[in-house]
């Protein structure tokens, strides 16, 4: 039998399947869907087995060298995915296949030198292969790099061999359970009158007085103060018995869930969830726009329709876009469904991804609950899949595959014939539009829960306050409510889009401003650190006390971000308990919800954040929102900036008054008349959506055309900017007169990491070709020996142009 096998090499020449015989004693365990390790050239590569046939043209096939899993890790319907995916996001098979596994389950290589002829071998070289036949080059390169071109040469004599070793880093975890083989004779181990031997009956009370079972071995040691050599010392005695096993890692340190029950739903809840029970009761692919208030219900309506799937013995889908969503999320959640839960974001260490996803792929559990990649989960009798927030960029990769979620999620809905659910308080107008042409179906939720009224808005303009001598962050009417909430014992949310201390360095006397030397971006003062960072290449250096060009003293910080805001809060309101939430704070594993949980539990007054805060929280006691300068995002080169301050206005506003206490927003900002502004304070989507409407028809952005773009990066100017013109020239020929071609232009951000940017864009409706000829033109420069180190990517529905 012949497999059909995508290797591990991203690159255009390989992006095809390779044939590869099966040993016969591999014959009846070889399936598609299967990591195997095979030879290519020189090395051993990893590959995924697509296919599985009887008969080939290659001639001299070589063998399948070893399968890596017992079972596949890639269903059928994720196989035809694959090609789906590479086709449509311009990526080679090996990168989409990969996308769809945990991290552990990519292979990592290692060379290594094997001895060949030992006697030709002299000191030192030797002396490194006294212990062993086989040395890894890193280690070479750590401990001995001066004997690396020896080593070289001697390869090349033919002394030594290169041998390539593939790495599989998917680990299980595995535990040792001690329990007692006799417990007769544990008790009379414990009576007998023996000195030296205190931490054994120790160790045999610690069991005796627990119920009859397996405990984890480690966790009795540390009880008891016994060691290794104790247990084992009571093993050989027959009193103990002591297996491993293995255990999954839990993501929630074995932490209780608050089981919920479902609640009752309001008459506009029953009006929205009827769509999405009739699709999953006759088996029917749809895709439904859940477009709810912020606090409307909307969780309540996922987690009825997971359950009317799990009656059905079918599986679900969730995805949420932050990572600091997921704590609220998982809690709700696995308190309705308990162990059927798995999680997967970014959060998680490799190994605990590894098992959540085994979970999945075992069939352990029905309901996933995760970011962006858990739409790839395993599942095989998929019931629903749900987009919480479905307008957030995140949810589009923006590297190789750059696909989006919402894309893959409507092909498996197709697949297996059922709702797909885009769930959100702002929809993408692209959503919205297609909700009104009647694409997807339209579900409205305009009221919240309870009829609670929606937060009352106060915009403030600040040149205004500065008028009348107001030279604080915070507007007069900010700081008066935000001192009113201290005295009544309530919780407030400030929200600023933006971390660090201060945007930028800027000189008063000569207009200097430090800016990165490897991106064309200004630097960001982080003040905890004394250091000026860039947030795209992570460049950093000290903050200088003069001018660097004009040695004045009058080197200020202009701006204002979280680190500066929560300085400020600790002068004008001392009293005030404040957590900080961004980037900074929550780099550590655990940290979001280690600060939201003391937030909720009534251990600080206010809760200061980036946007990471902006959504989908639910904190009863929060009646006041403050959004310190909500007019930053409207100035940046993105056709899509009123949109993304409009969505970012009415979620963070959505945070106030969501249960029996009155909710109250303060806006400020200096551009206050803008109507991105001006609607989301009257929470007026439907005005906002015809009006940004006009303005993307006008000037031919989506949803009235689709965004194509080619960027080109490299260290050498000249050679992007050739580059770049030849592929528009080629594209001009061939685009139909409905299309527009853009540029080629430099890059809104025109060089990161020394690497010089320009992009060549295409609006188009309907261009059947663009794929082909966008694939030609990578191919082509590719080839082309000229260029070294071009790099070029296609995007087929942009999102973004930065």
């Amino acid at each position: 039998m012949i497999a059909a096998v995508v290797v591990d090499v991203p690159s255009g020449s390989v992006n095809k399947t390779f044939d590869y015989r099966i040993p016969v004693e591999l014959e009846g365990w070889a399936e598609p869907g299967m990591r195997v390790i095979v030879p290519f050239g020189p090395r051993k590569l990893q590959g995924f087995i697509l296919e599985i046939k009887e008969d080939s043209t290659v001639k001299g096939m070589k063998n399948i060298i070893e399968i890596l899993d017992p079972l596949p890790v890639l269903t059928s319907e994720l196989i035809e995915l694959g090609r789906w995916l590479a086709e449509n996001t311009l990526s080679f098979y090996i990168t989409a296949y990969q996308a769809m596994l945990p991290a552990a389950m990519k292979a990592t290589y290692e060379k290594a030198f094997q001895v060949l002829v030992p006697e030709k071998l002299t000191d030192p070289i030797a002396s490194l292969f006294s212990a062993n036949n086989e040395i890894n080059v890193s280690d070479i390169t750590n401990e001995n790099p001066h004997l690396l071109k020896t080593l070289q040469n001697l390869a090349k004599e033919g002394v030594l061999d290169v041998v390539y070793k593939v790495k599989n880093k998917a680990n299980k975890k595995r535990v040792k359970f001690v329990s007692l083989a006799s417990k007769d004779l544990a008790k009379d181990t414990i009576q007998q009158n023996q000195k030296k031997a205190e931490k054994q009956k120790a160790l045999l009370r610690e069991l005796v007085n627990r119920p009859s079972g397996e405990y984890p071995l480690q966790e009795i040691l540390t009880e008891t103060g016994a060691s290794h050599t104790t247990a084992q010392t009571l093993v050989k005695k027959g009193i103990l018995h002591i297996e491993e096993k293995e255990v999954y890692r839990d993501p929630f340190q074995g932490r209780k869930m608050k089981p919920s029950k479902p609640l009752p739903l309001t008459e506009n809840q029953e009006n929205a969830i009827k769509p999405i029970l009739h699709s999953i009761e006759n088996n029917n692919h749809q895709t439904v726009l859940l477009h709810g208030v912020t606090g409307s219900g909307k969780t309540e309506i996922y987690l009825q329709s997971i359950q009317s799937v799990l009656d059905k013995g079918k599986e679900a889908i969730v995805l949420v876009p932050e990572i600091s969503l997921t704590p609220q999320m998982v809690n709700r959640f696995k308190g309705r469904f308990g162990s059927a839960v798995a999680v997967l974001h970014s959060g998680l260490s490799i190994g605990e991804k590894y098992d959540e996803w085994r979970k999945i792929l075992r069939k352990e559990v029905s309901v996933v609950v995760g970011a962006r990649s858990a739409i790839f989960a395993p599942f095989q009798n998929l019931g629903i899949v749900i987009i919480d927030e479905e307008h957030e960029t995140s949810y589009k990769q923006e590297d190789h595959p750059r696909y989006h979620a919402r894309d893959v999620a409507i092909w498996r809905g197709k697949f297996h014939s059922c709702p797909i659910v885009l769930g959100s308080a702002t929809p993408a107008l692209e959503t919205y539009a297609r909700a009104q042409k009647g694409r997807y179906q339209l579900a409205e939720l305009a009221k919240r829960v309870h009829s609670n009224p929606m937060p009352e808005v106060t915009i403030i303009d600040m040149r205004e306050e500065l008028k009348n001598g107001n030279r604080s962050m915070f507007s007069k009417e900010l700081m008066d409510k935000l001192k009113t909430g201290l005295e009544k014992g309530e919780q407030s949310v400030l929200f600023l889009n933006r971390r660090g201390y201060a945007s930028f360095i800027l000189c008063r006397d000569c207009g200097y401003v430090a800016h990165c030397p490897h991106c064309d971006i200004s630097l960001t003062f982080h003040k905890r650190y004394g250091e000026l960072k860039c947030h795209y290449c992570g460049y950093k250096e000290g903050t200088p006390s003069v001018c660097p060009s004009c040695s004045s003293e009058h080197i200020r910080f202009f701006g204002t971000g979280t680190q500066k805001v929560e300085e400020e809060l600790a002068k004008v309101l001392p009293e005030a308990r404040v957590i900080r939430m961004d980037v900074d704070t929550t780099s550590k594993k655990g940290s979001h919800e280690k600060l939201l949980t003391a937030f909720e539990n009534g251990e600080a007054d206010i809760l200061l954040g980036t946007q990471m805060i902006a959504k989908g929280l639910d904190f009863p006691k929060v009646t006041l929102v403050g959004v310190l300068a909500a007019d930053t995002m409207l100035h940046l080169p993105d056709f899509r900036a009123s949109e993304k301050t409009f969505q970012l206005l009415t979620q963070v506003s959505g945070r106030a008054g969501r249960h029996e206490l009155e909710g109250k927003v303060i806006v400020q900002g200096y551009d206050t008349q803008h109507y991105s502004i001006q609607l989301a304070s009257k929470h007026d989507y439907h005005t906002f959506y015809n009006h940004e409407m006009q303005a993307r028809k006008l000037h031919q952005y989506p949803p009235f055309y689709y965004l194509g773009l080619l960027t080109f990066s490299h260290p050498d100017l000249m050679q992007v900017v050739d580059a770049s013109d030849k592929a528009a020239t080629y594209l001009s020929k061939r685009l139909s007169h409905d299309s527009l071609l853009l540029g080629p232009v430099t890059s809104p951000i025109a060089r990161v990491k020394d690497r010089y940017r320009y992009q060549v864009m295409i609006k188009y409706k309907n261009e059947p070709e663009l794929r082909v000829w966008f694939e030609e033109i990578i191919a082509h420069f590719q080839k082309d020996k000229d260029i070294k180190d071009l790099q070029i990517t296609g995007d087929l529905n942009a999102q973004t142009l930065m």
